[in-house]
């Protein structure tokens, strides 16, 4: 048994576990953090993906062992404490983002980090940016579309009344 500390959607915990424990499972199966998703198993499909400090990982790749010391952000950590949803878990809802939402969670922490990264994405862009996070329900347009609606309303340009010109005109 090897002992970690991490800080986990603001809690801090110190646990014994197996050295070979991935990271996803101690998530999952010691703190609860059960929106994080076991997908592959082989790091495909994204749907594990946690920020590890500040950036996206999948987290069935990472020994939770290697995150010791390290502040990890889940889907659970997102909302604020008070139940308002982050730009990114409201953009994906109101643009019907989500099917079935198996990926939901990792393709939401994914497009965090790409938005932090640029914070006007082109359609492109998003697209390239998510490749690694896999869905098999939609044809990404609407998670496409929640993407740039978060990314407008995170910089400020939907408080401000701007509308990012890649989200204008009809829609398919």
């Amino acid at each position: 048994m090897t002992k970690i500390s991490v800080r986990v959607d603001g809690v801090s915990y110190t646990d014994d576990i197996e050295p070979r424990t991935l990271l996803v499972h101690y998530l999952r199966e010691d703190l609860g953090k059960v929106g994080t998703v076991v997908g592959c198993d082989t790091s495909n499909c994204g749907a594990c993906t946690v920020h590890l400090d500040g950036e996206a990982v999948k987290s069935c790749t990472v020994l939770a062992v290697q995150a010791d010391g390290s502040e990890i952000t889940t889907i659970e950590g997102l909302a604020s404490p008070d139940g308002t949803l982050h730009p990114m878990q409201k953009a994906f809802h109101e643009q019907h983002g989500l099917q079935c939402g198996y990926c939901t969670p990792g393709m939401i922490m994914a497009s965090i980090d790409l938005v932090k990264d640029n914070p006007n994405p082109t359609e492109d862009e998003v697209r390239e940016g998510i490749e690694g996070n896999l869905c098999r329900c939609t044809g990404y347009q609407n998670i496409v579309r929640a993407v740039q609606q978060a990314a407008a309303e995170m910089s400020g340009a939907a408080s401000t009344g701007a509308v990012a010109p890649e989200t204008t005109g009809a829609q398919a």
